[in-house]
C-alpha cells in the first residue's frame, strides 16, 4: 500500500448547490494523482487532469469488472457495484450487451424522436402556462420530459411510469437512504421490469424492451438476468441525469447575469450553450465507479499499482487549463469544447445524443415560450438534493 501521500477523505464534503470544490483545481495543478479515502472500502487514487482521465476511461488496464461485488473496493455508496450491470462490465461482455442496446440510440433513431420530444415539451409548458406562476420546473417539466421519452422508448405504459421514479433516487443514494432501503428499491424495480418482460414476451410491441426480449428468446444472446438489468439501467440512466441537468442548466442561466438574455436574443447558440453547460456544470458528487488497475500504470509521474482503485473526476478534467481556454468562465459561445461530460471510451454514455436532443429542445422552447423567466424565490431558498450521486435542485420555483 502506498503511504507517502496525504490521504484525503472523498468526496471532499457535501456539495453546495453546483459549486465545485476549489481543492479539485489545486489537485489538478499540484497533485493530479491524489490519494483519497472513500466512505466505504478504503483508499484509492483520484485523477483530475484531462489527459490522465481520458487515458483511464479508455485503457483496458483499468477494469470496472474487478470492482464488483466486493466490500473491500473503495466507494461512496453503501452497496458495492453489481456485476450484472452494463456499467460494471469490461469487454468483451460489455461490448456484447452494449451492441444490443446501441441500435436504439443511433443518431438517426434519436433524431426521429425530435417531433415527439418537442410535442412532450410543448404539452408540459402548455400546462405550466395554463396553471400560471409560480411553477416548479423540476416537478412539472425537467422530470416528466425525460421520464416520458425513455419510458415510451422502452415500452413502459403511461399509467405505470410513476412506479419506478421513487426507486431511482434510492438506487443512486450515497447517504440519503439506508442499505436495506437501497436493496429494496432495486428489488422493486427489478420486479417491475420482470413483469414488463413477461408481458412483452406474451404480446410483443414496437419498443426497445420487445426488441431485447426477442434477442433473448430467439437468438439466446441475453440471459433473463441480463435482460432485467439492462431494462433497469436504461430506465435510470435514461431520465435521472437529464432531468437534473435540465433543472441545473436553467438555474445557472437564470442566476449568472446575462446568460439567459444572451440566448434569448441568439437562439441559434443553444446547441453550443448546451455543450458548454455540460462542460461547466458538475452533475456528480464524486466517488462513483472505481476502476481497478490490472497492472502497474504511470499517471503524471505516479505509479498506480496493480490491484489499486482509481477514480476519475471528469468535472476537474473539464476545467483543465491545458485543454480549455479560461476554463472557469462559462462561455456559451465556446467553439473548441472536447468535454467529457458523457465519459469516454467503452463506457461513453449510450444516451448522449438523446440527452443532447432533450436538453436543446427543453432550453430552446423555454427561451421562446417564457423569455422573461425568473426564479420565483430568492436563490438561497432553492432546495437542493443531498446524499445522492447526482446533484440537482429538489424544486425550482419559477415565474414569468
Amino acid at each position: 500500500m502506498t503511504t507517502d501521500f496525504e490521504v484525503r477523505s472523498y468526496p471532499f464534503g457535501e456539495p453546495f448547490r453546483l459549486e465545485i470544490d476549489p481543492l479539485l483545481a489545486r489537485l489538478r495543478r499540484e497533485e493530479p494523482v491524489a490519494r483519497i479515502r472513500l466512505p466505504y472500502g478504503g483508499d484509492g487514487w483520484l485523477i483530475t487532469r484531462y489527459d490522465d482521465v481520458r487515458l483511464v476511461l479508455a485503457d483496458q488496464r483499468f477494469s470496472r469488472a474487478l470492482a464488483v461485488d466486493r466490500e473491500d473496493v473503495p466507494r461512496a455508496t453503501p452497496e458495492p457495484p453489481r456485476g450484472d450491470s452494463l456499467l460494471s462490465m469490461d469487454p468483451p461482455e460489455h461490448t456484447r450487451l452494449r451492441k444490443l442496446v446501441a441500435k436504439a440510440f443511433t443518431g438517426r433513431r434519436v433524431q426521429a424522436l425530435r417531433p415527439r420530444a418537442q410535442q412532450i415539451v410543448d404539452g408540459l409548458l402548455d400546462a405550466i402556462e395554463e396553471t400560471g406562476p409560480p411553477a416548479d420546473l423540476v416537478r412539472h417539466f425537467a422530470l416528466p420530459l425525460p421520464v416520458t421519452l425513455i419510458c415510451e422508448m422502452l415500452g413502459v405504459p403511461t399509467e405505470q411510469q410513476h412506479r419506478f421514479r421513487d426507486f431511482s433516487d434510492a438506487i443512486l443514494s450515497t447517504t440519503a437512504y439506508t442499505r436495506p432501503q437501497i436493496a429494496a428499491a432495486r428489488a422493486g424495480l427489478e420486479g417491475y421490469l420482470a413483469e414488463l418482460i413477461a408481458q412483452r414476451r406474451a404480446e410483443p410491441a414496437d419498443d426497445l424492451l420487445s426488441a431485447l426480449v426477442s434477442a433473448r428468446d430467439d437468438d439466446d444472446r441475453l440471459s433473463e438476468k441480463e435482460l432485467v438489468n439492462l431494462g433497469v439501467g436504461i430506465l435510470i440512466a435514461g431520465h435521472e441525469t437529464t432531468a437534473n441537468q435540465i433543472a441545473n442548466f436553467t438555474y445557472v442561466l437564470l442566476t449568472e447575469p446575462g446568460h439567459w438574455d444572451l440566448l434569448r436574443h441568439n437562439p441559434d447558440q443553444v446547441p453550443a450553450a448546451v455543450e458548454e453547460l455540460l462542460r461547466h456544470v458538475q452533475l456528480g458528487s464524486g466517488g462513483a465507479f472505481a476502476r481497478i488497475a490490472t497492472e502497474d500504470v504511470e499517471l503524471s509521474g505516479v505509479t498506480v499499482r496493480a490491484g489499486e482503485a482509481v477514480f476519475v473526476n471528469t468535472q476537474a478534467a473539464n476545467r483543465d487549463e491545458a485543454v480549455f481556454a479560461d476554463p472557469e468562465n462559462l462561455d456559451l459561445s465556446r467553439i473548441s469544447n472536447p468535454h467529457m461530460a458523457f465519459g469516454h471510451g467503452a463506457h461513453h454514455c449510450l444516451g448522449a445524443q438523446l440527452a443532447r436532443l432533450e436538453l436543446q429542445i427543453a432550453l430552446d422552447t423555454l427561451l421562446r415560450r417564457f423569455p422573461a423567466l425568473r426564479l420565483a424565490v430568492p436563490v438561497d431558498e432553492v432546495p437542493w438534493k443531498s446524499g445522492l450521486l447526482v446533484r440537482g435542485p429538489k424544486a425550482l420555483p419559477v415565474a414569468w
